[in-house]
């Protein structure tokens, strides 16, 4: 029996097979176009909804460096990139370098951002206008 029918749901009509779906393009990737440069800058450190938040990048800063004190690391961690990916939407390229630059010095890890900040921000910025306005 197949597996939809036991739990009492049906194929939509018109869903696509996995064979109909070559590629699905993020909105990320729709901004970025041809530069893979600046879509591997942002693909893991761009908040898609940085208004979720709830913080600002002080305050997320201040999280960070709470749970650096504490020796939790990995919380540290997603703290500065929190606030970095806030410095994103701000667009405030210095407090992108600031943050990005701390973090690849604590947690050794390569931020691509870092080599082209303000062309990855004003991108970023595109992406916001169009998917957050």
């Amino acid at each position: 029996m197949n597996f939809l029918k036991k739990i009492g749901r049906k194929k939509k009509e018109g869903a696509l097979s996995s064979e109909e779906v070559k590629k699905i393009v993020t909105d990320l990737e729709s901004i970025c176009g041809d530069d893979k440069e600046i879509y591997e800058a942002l693909l893991n450190i761009i908040l898609l909804d940085p208004r979720k938040i709830g913080k600002s990048i002080r305050e997320a800063t201040r999280e960070a460096e709470k749970f650096e004190e504490l020796g939790d690391m990995t919380r540290a961690k997603i703290w500065y990139e929190i606030a970095g990916g806030l410095a994103i939407y701000d667009g405030n390229v210095e407090k992108v370098k600031e943050i990005f630059s701390k973090c690849e010095k604590l947690f050794n890890r390569k931020y691509p951002i870092l080599k082209i900040p303000e062309r990855a921000v004003a991108k970023a910025q595109e992406y916001y206008q169009k998917y957050l306005k």
